[in-house]
């Protein structure tokens, strides 16, 4: 996986997760980028700073108990276990579920699933929190 700092043209900032450089350059192209403040699809890459590496020091530096061990180091693969395991896929009815569990026509539960960004709009414009989470297939996790 790699991450990206992205920006719309309304100037929200955002991160986006990709596999792959070359699949951050297909979504966009394919229109499947979106901004999660706004829905707006015009969305760009930010110029990330260039990292040197620097060379060892000849002793290691001592470690403070505030930095986090290797085990605690932020593991996507996790989150993204986690938001499958812990929601219900409604597929193509995603937009009609968000609207009855928004409306209280059904119980409230975490959903995901597929809707365009004309039914995205739709939904915020109703006060429905909704996001993008652009999720590769499981073969594809590096």
């Amino acid at each position: 996986m790699i991450v990206f700092d992205l920006i719309c043209k309304d100037q929200h900032r955002f991160e986006g997760w990709f596999a792959s450089g070359e699949d951050f350059t297909s979504q966009k192209g394919q229109g499947l980028l979106e901004c999660p403040v706004c829905g707006g699809a015009h969305v760009e890459k930010l110029p990330a700073a260039k990292i040197r590496k620097q060379s060892e020091p000849a002793v290691p530096a001592q470690t403070s108990a505030a930095q986090p061990d290797k085990a605690e180091k932020f593991d996507v693969s996790r989150i993204i276990d986690y938001l499958l395991a812990h929601s219900e896929d409604v597929g193509k009815r995603f937009a009609e579920e968000a609207r009855k569990i928004h409306y209280q026509e059904t119980p409230q539960r975490s959903i995901r699933g597929v809707a365009s960004r004309t039914e995205a709009e739709e939904l915020r414009d109703e006060g429905i929190p909704v996001f993008s989470l652009p999720v590769p297939p499981q073969d594809r996790w590096n």
